[in-house]
């Protein structure tokens, strides 16, 4: 049988096969193990070196402080009778209520567990949204692209990590937070989201103040966003209803509670002043010692000439040719909003001073900065690519970026903490776990009754214990001793009532009873402290230093010598009784302290940043002066 042909047919045996589609060298699944494997792997390390320093700092105690008058019924306050928002943050204080008061157990180990859960969580979350970023949005993998843990294993590997990952302050909130917002955006960035997850999104966006006060620069960026991105004016209306509803409810609330527009901390520690000096030596207190631009640099590096090559100006998953607005709404503008975001964070920390714990108030800016490479995506060339394509030249500089990575980060961890970091030095800045396990002598102090082996805090409680008539306790020169300012007879039934005046206010009224009234020099918890002028030349976040003459004439206890100590001058505590006969200082005082009326909500309402911004002299004659008083006759000393 012949085979016949026309010119138009070509005969079978002469027809080409296609060549086979070259296949990946690593499949999908495979890269997808290696991903989420990577994932599991540093949420253990974070868990496992988290928990080898586990502790609850002095201020984390603070904390408990207000927890525990909140389930006793005596409001969100410090001390029963007055009202002091001495809690950075709010919902760090209101998360804690809730799971006191839901498992019943002792608050120390409440709040190192939800901290170590929030921790960890936002470590998972930060790597699950840069995976989310590199694979642009495809759930099941990128065949041949590995994604490796970089910027994650970065921020563990910082000591000071892994130190406030259980502190009991609200660090691990603060990230938690910030890793879920960033997850959250890449996801809305990839695709069309639904109106609930805008929503969603705008919502727990909205909670940035009160997770933080600074965290409202996220906050708003976010909401900034989603708001200029394409969308209806309805959903714009509803992103600002729902974003602003609990933040601008408890604002109100707080102002006329309170009487303040922020936080009580903000106020004592002057955060809107400037100390750019301290600034950049609390920077390279936490870059130096650890080499930290190294990694951010190399794999930034690469992550930066990656995206570019990919599509020349953006991330995958952007829209080609997309302008205006269209532009906001895509992984590009998510990545450059937290990286900007990171920058403002810190210029403001530096600005601010910084703090005095070790790198504590630059982690969230470190994970900000961290996120876009929270995971390295690194291809493996295809076997027809090796040798004499980029891909080959790409594979060799992610494959080196990751390595040098690793090699830092275990040198990085092994590091014990900031050098020299248990004396309080020049700069004022300590390695804040390590004073605090030196001066316990316990390896993690976690328990409030673990502080008792802190100097002065065993005499403190004997004293109590020793003085049923009660009086105002003031640290004498001596650790194993207190000196006690009599209140002025006749004493009543049942005794007076002790007030301790002490700067560690997280041990101190964590031993003692809802029933002792604990103030500080700095002005955390104490108003009238809080209201002074910031010492130049004092310790960054100890800048306030209330002479104690003001607290004898504001307790009201006996203002004469013998039961004076010696160092009180009798004519300075008459001045302070006088001084605080100023109008403005009584008016202040009884923002927190009067009985709380609706006139008085209203007043503090309206007055709330006038309180904020008022101050007082530490010097008794010098406010009595400025108040226009007539100063006390002088007593012969």
């Amino acid at each position: 049988m012949s085979l016949s042909t026309s010119p138009d047919t070509t005969p079978a045996e002469d027809t080409v096969a296609p060549a086979p589609a070259p296949t990946e060298t690593v499949p999908a699944p495979v890269a997808r193990l290696v991903y989420l494997g990577g994932v599991v792997l540093t949420a253990a390390l974070f868990l496992w070196g988290a928990w080898q320093r586990r502790w609850i700092a002095d201020d984390g105690l603070i904390v408990l402080r207000t927890v525990r008058n909140l389930l006793a019924g005596n409001g969100p306050v410090f001390n029963a009778g007055e009202r002091v928002e001495a809690n950075t943050s709010t919902l760090w204080t209101y998360l804690i209520y809730a799971f006191g008061w839901l498992t019943h157990i002792r608050l120390e180990y409440v709040v190192l567990t939800v901290a170590l859960v929030l921790s960890v969580a936002a470590i998972v979350l930060a790597m699950l949204g840069a995976g989310t970023l590199w694979r642009g949005g495809d759930r099941a993998g990128t065949a041949g692209t590995l994604l490796l843990p970089a910027g994650a294993l970065a921020y563990i590997a910082v000591p000071p990590a892994r130190d406030f990952a259980t502190s009991g302050l609200e660090s691990c909130l603060v990230i938690f937070w910030i890793a879920l917002l960033w997850l959250l955006l890449v996801q809305w960035a990839q695709r069309t989201p639904s109106t609930s997850r805008v929503l969603v999104l705008a919502f727990i966006a909205g909670l940035g103040p009160l997770v933080r006060p600074e965290m409202v620069v996220l906050a708003a960026l976010v909401l900034l966003l989603i708001f200029l991105s394409p969308g209806s004016w309805r959903l714009r209306v509803a992103i600002v209803a729902v974003a602003g509803a609990v933040p601008v409810g408890y604002q109100i609330w707080r102002m006329g509670y309170y009487g303040l527009p922020y936080p009580n901390t903000a106020v004592s520690k002057d955060a809107g002043g400037a100390k750019w000096s301290q600034g950049l030596t609390y920077l390279w207190n936490l870059v130096g010692p650890y080499w930290l631009w190294l990694p951010l640099v190399v794999v930034g590096g690469y992550v930066g000439w990656l995206a570019y090559r990919r599509s020349g100006i953006g991330l995958p998953g952007d829209r080609a040719g997309a302008t205006g607005a269209a532009r906001l709404h895509s992984p590009a503008a998510v990545v450059l909003l937290f990286l900007g975001t990171g920058v403002l964070l810190g210029i403001y920390s530096v600005r601010v001073g910084g703090d005095f714990m070790h790198g504590r108030v630059l982690l969230p800016v470190l994970f900000c900065l961290i996120l876009p490479i929270a995971v390295l995506p690194v291809r493996v060339p295809r076997r027809d690519e090796w040798g004499r394509t980029p891909a080959t030249a790409m594979f060799a500089a992610g494959s080196l970026a990751w390595l040098a990575t690793i090699v830092w980060a275990v040198l990085a961890s092994t590091a014990q903490g900031m050098p020299n970091g248990t004396v309080v030095g020049k700069s004022g800045i300590v390695d804040e776990r390590n004073f605090y396990v030196l001066n316990t002598g316990h390896a993690h102090p976690i328990r409030a009754e673990d502080y008792l082996d802190y100097p002065r805090m065993r005499a403190m409680v004997e004293t109590i214990a020793n003085t049923p008539d009660g009086g105002l306790l003031l640290p004498a020169a001596y650790y194993t001793y207190w000196d006690l300012v009599p209140p002025p007879a006749p004493i009543p039934e049942g005794g007076a009532g002790h007030t301790v005046y002490f700067l560690n206010l997280g041990m101190t009224s964590m031993n003692v009873g809802l029933d002792v009234k604990v103030v500080d020099q700095m002005g955390l918890a104490y108003p009238l402290a809080a209201h002074t002028e910031r010492l130049g030349d004092g310790r960054i976040g100890h800048d306030k230093a209330l002479y104690p003459d003001w607290v004898v004439a504001d307790t009201g206890m006996v203002d004469r010598h013998p039961w004076l100590p010696w160092y009180l001058d009798e004519n300075w505590v008459e001045q302070a009784q006088v001084a605080l006969g100023c109008p403005d200082t009584q008016e202040l005082l009884a923002s927190s302290r009067g009985e709380l009326t609706r006139p008085l909500f209203i007043r503090n309402l309206k007055r709330a940043f006038h309180y904020a911004g008022y101050r007082i002299d530490r010097v008794p004659a010098y406010e009595i002066q400025r108040c226009g008083l007539e100063m006390p006759p002088e007593r012969p000393r």
